[in-house]
């Protein structure tokens, strides 16, 4: 499973709790901001660019890795790194970066 499908299987269900935790949910729209500029897809059009897949699976492959690092397990509440994971699960939600699985023989 690629690194994008890994993580908005596990986070796009976190998207159900903006509806009643609007300090997540403002967590979480700082963590895309943060995400785009880092991905050089940020800037003032208003409706910003889709980030590239690549760059953003390798960005989650990164961040995911020195998760497991530092041993990190996710918590009942919201840190910094579901923030952040949940963000890039909407990223991908977004602007549909994972790919429909192709018949055999496409």
């Amino acid at each position: 499973m690629s690194p994008l499908a890994e993580i908005s299987s596990s986070y796009a269900p976190r998207f159900a709790e903006f509806a009643f935790e609007p300090a997540f949910t403002a967590a979480v729209d700082q963590h895309v901001a943060e995400l785009r500029e880092r991905l050089g897809v940020g800037g003032p059009e208003l409706h910003p660019r889709p980030p590239h897949p690549e760059d953003l699976a390798d960005y989650a492959l990164g961040f995911m890795d020195a998760l497991t690092e530092i041993d990190w397990r996710e918590p009942v509440g919201h840190d910094y790194a579901v923030c952040r994971l949940t963000a890039i699960s909407w990223l991908v939600r977004r602007h549909d970066l994972i790919p429909e699985p192709r018949e055999p023989g496409d």
